[in-house]
């Protein structure tokens, strides 16, 4: 389809007005006179134009406007800047500032939209996806090929083309019977016809009346295209409220069967708005629940323990090797419900929590032949922080992860599921949406909590969905379930009162601290200030732990509160958890007792350790279970050879030998008080442990072996690095250089020069001889002048340099380099020519 959108909308016959002679003729020009800290401007709001660093300014505005980076940075404007643009690709090219203000504003006009109209402009200029005066504004012409209407892909603005791009392809006396229907008269040529229907149709009072003389059933067609899609399907013999729209052009066909409603008659319908609903300001966050900021952080802290607390379980279930890898990386499904059975929770909240600890580098794969989850070295000091400062990890490593934990159990685009701890779990706009959803929150008061809807419908102004390249059509970004952003909104809710950065829903105290430290501009020195700033703020909020335990006469034992480290590990190797809340209920029982004793404890070790660390006298059936266990313990001894028992007790081993349990052991005897078994020894310890009876196991030496926690951790391991939403955003040392570079290269390439030999202006660099060469350089070195050269480098990269010659000797030119802005040797014999620099 052909484009021709110079004519202005009110007036298809006035002339276009002259240009300035100020006015840039392009968006390189454009560039060329903004100033410095402009530029900076742009490159730091669009970083994909710094890779490689553009030699100069003509090449900084190709790339600003190819493709894939006109889709990004349309894709990052909020909802009203896009509506601009949307418009723009919609208006005369140029257009003034009063034609966008009333396509936006329509011809009741909107105050809310004059008022925001110049910041979105603004944003629109400084990212070079517009340039030019207020008198002459221009879209970039690929940001207009995106979203200007086509057949295959109508505009945002459900608009469809102009009168003269849809009538290009008729027929000189089709043309002139539109014109003769709509009461016009007859012109010499078709192209006065358009511009005298598209007078028409631009022209509110004669419109007016042509519409008044329609039949109803035609003006009920109008309002079904006049939104958009504009385009419909008719028969070879339409009924007769088609003909008459046919006849009068404000149907034109595109193709056979297909007609559109001119862009020109549809903003007539529309009262010159291009949009159904602008959008100038961003809704607000309402708030739904309003509580006192002191339960608020009360809440927070108690979530905050208990995500300390979940961690913790999660690592010592692993301390021994967790599950094994898949082979395409991940847990299983069957892992993730084991995983989720030893937390008490649910599956969903498992893939959480263990991408969390992952995300922090707390666990990892450990790298053997049959590879295995397990903690990492870094868990161990990650342990000896202070609660607050543990607390203070996890968070910052959720905020800054681009591993999307809610994604786990779904398909990815190739139908493969999507495992936790598996690859294709990033998501680059993770962070991003976690911060803004946290910042949002902030700007409420404290102690309130946010609307979800109202909260999702502020970051989906803030970031409009896309689709195709082109943002979505009005009408057509209600939240749906493929909205990723929304769904990480979501989660991000979840997860944030799940670690106890927000309680009941409102951010609490001490998460407001975080704020800082996820803004990806953030130095890692800055991110750790602002750490330990929100744990020095919840360290007051957290229980303090507690040294005693009360002993029940059932075998069980509460910890009322937290317990210190020393006492709460000691505990988790005597006795198994039964119930964790606000109190927690350890069980003793042989087993667990006997798990102590393998860890190197005694019987009086225990009792001693109980009637320390109890508030109540240790009961009596604990005392005997743990006497009881203890004096089975280490009677039998197990040992290497393929395995063997040994006993003193040689009634012990006949019982073992008679019991019909252990004939998958294969014993047999090699001595009175020895039993040699085909399994290992660890099967072999399992299965006499099934059978009731409490051996031990013994080292070469003879020694029984002791069992301890922590026995296998990881090689040194590092947290998975974040995956970038696109290029890593430069800093002010990076831009400033990139700037001054741009600025030289654009003055080696621009500085007026000498015409040269017609002999030598065979290309666009300078062509001179090398005694030509040789000789203009050896003049410039006396005089002092700058001169322009043609230079090759070593990897064959052509570029033009304007130097200043200060030493030409051994084949070798030594010059202060304008470009680089620094003084360089360059070889002669890669000079491909010389010329002088204009007397101006």
């Amino acid at each position: 389809m052909s484009t021709d959108e110079t004519q202005p909308t009110d007036s298809a016959s006035d002339p276009a007005p002259p240009r300035a002679a100020d006015t840039p003729r392009s968006l390189a020009e454009a560039l060329r006179s903004r100033e410095d800290a402009a530029l900076a401007d742009l490159l730091r709001a669009r970083p994909d134009l710094l890779n490689p660093v553009p030699n100069d300014l003509t090449q900084l505005a190709t790339r600003a406007g190819t493709r894939a980076s006109v889709v990004r940075a349309l894709e990052r404007l909020d909802r009203f800047a896009q509506q601009v643009a949307e418009a723009l690709a919609v208006a005369p090219d140029p257009a003034s500032y009063e034609e966008v203000l009333a396509l936006l504003a329509g011809d009741e006009g909107a105050p809310a939209v004059a008022q925001a109209l110049p910041r979105a402009l603004g944003t629109l200029h400084e990212q070079a996806l517009v340039w030019g005066p207020d008198d002459r504004l221009r879209l970039v012409r690929t940001a207009r090929e995106l979203l200007a209407p086509t057949p295959q892909h109508p505009s945002p603005t459900g608009l469809g083309p102009t009168v003269a791009e849809a009538t290009a392809g008729m027929s000189p006396t089709r043309v002139q019977d539109i014109v003769a229907a709509a009461g016009l008269p007859t012109t010499h040529d078709p192209v006065s016809a358009v511009r005298s229907l598209t007078a028409l149709f631009t022209d509110r009072r004669r419109m007016s009346a042509l519409l008044d003389e329609a039949p109803a059933e035609s003006v009920e067609v109008l309002s079904r295209l006049v939104w958009g899609p504009p385009y419909g399907q008719v028969t070879a013999d339409p009924a007769r409220h088609l003909r008459w729209l046919l006849d009068r052009g404000l149907l034109l066909p595109t193709a056979p069967g297909t007609v559109v409603l001119p862009r020109e008659a549809a903003l007539h319908l529309r009262a010159g708005r291009a949009h159904r609903t602008p959008e100038p300001t961003p809704p607000p966050v309402e708030a739904a629940r309003e509580y006192r900021p002191q339960v608020v952080d009360a809440a927070a802290a108690g979530q905050a323990y208990t995500a300390l607390a979940t961690v913790e379980e999660l690592l010592k279930d692993w301390d021994e090797g967790g599950p094994a890898v898949l082979r395409a990386g991940g847990l299983s499904v069957r892992d993730l419900k084991r995983t989720a059975v030893a937390l008490d929770t649910s599956e969903p909240l498992a893939a959480f929590w263990v991408e969390l600890a992952y995300a922090a580098g707390l666990l990892a794969s450990d790298g053997d032949a049959d590879e295995r989850y397990a903690a990492t070295p870094a868990y161990d000091e990650w342990q000896e922080l202070p609660a607050p400062e543990r607390w203070s990890a996890l968070a910052t490593a959720w905020l800054a992860a681009t591993r999307t934990a809610g994604l786990v159990g779904g398909r990815d685009g190739k139908d493969r599921t999507l495992s936790a701890l598996g690859p294709h779990l990033d998501r680059s706009a993770s962070p991003e949406v976690r911060h803004r959803v946290l910042a949002l929150l902030g700007t409420l008061p404290e102690g309130t909590a946010p609307a979800p809807d109202s909260l999702r419908d502020r970051l989906r102004w803030e970031r409009p969905s896309a689709s195709r390249g082109r943002p979505a059509q009005d009408g057509a970004d209600s939240p749906t379930p493929q909205d990723l952003r929304s769904r990480i909104a979501q989660w991000t809710l979840n997860e944030a009162e799940l670690l106890g950065i927000t309680g009941r829903g409102a951010l609490a105290s001490h998460a407001r601290a975080l704020l800082p430290a996820a803004e990806n501009t953030a130095s890692p020195a800055a991110q750790g200030v602002t750490a330990a700033h929100a744990a020095r703020l919840l360290a007051p909020l957290l229980p303090e732990p507690l040294d005693h335990v009360l002993l029940q006469a059932d075998l069980t034992a509460v910890a009322p509160g937290p317990l210190e480290r020393p006492l709460g590990d000691a505990l988790a190797v005597l006795a198994d958890v039964e119930s964790k809340g606000g109190a927690t209920v350890y069980r003793f029982t042989p087993g667990s007792v006997r798990r102590a004793l393998d860890a190197g404890q005694s019987a009086s070790d225990l009792h001693a350790f109980l009637t320390a660390h109890s508030r109540t006298p240790v009961p009596q059936p604990l005392a005997y279970l743990i006497d009881d266990v203890a004096r089975k313990h280490g009677h039998l001894r197990i040992g290497a050879a393929a395995a063997y028992v040994r006993c003193d007790d040689e009634a012990l081993l006949n019982e073992i030998l008679a019991d019909k349990r252990a004939q998958g052991l294969r014993l047999r005897r090699l001595a009175p008080t020895v039993l040699a078994a085909q399994a290992d020894p660890g099967t072999l310890l399992d299965g006499l442990r099934s059978m009731g009876f409490a051996p031990a196991a013994e080292s070469a030496e003879g020694d029984v072996l002791i069992t301890r926690a922590h026995a296998h951790r990881t090689p040194p391991r590092s947290a998975p690095e974040p995956v970038p939403d696109g290029p890593p955003l430069p800093g002010d040392t990076l831009i400033g250089a990139a700037v001054r570079a741009i600025r030289a290269g654009d003055l080696a390439s621009t500085t007026p020069r000498k015409e040269a030999p017609a002999s030598a202006s065979d290309g666009r660099l300078p062509r001179t001889t090398a005694a030509e060469t040789l000789a203009t350089m050896q003049a410039a070195v006396l005089t002092g002048e700058a001169v322009w050269i043609g230079y090759v480098n070593a990897e064959g990269t052509a570029s033009q340099r304007v130097i200043a010659p200060v030493r030409v000797e051994g084949g070798f030119v030594t010059a202060y380099d304008h470009t680089a802005d620094e003084v360089r040797t360059y070889p002669l014999h890669r000079v491909t020519g010389v010329a002088e620099l204009a007397d101006d």
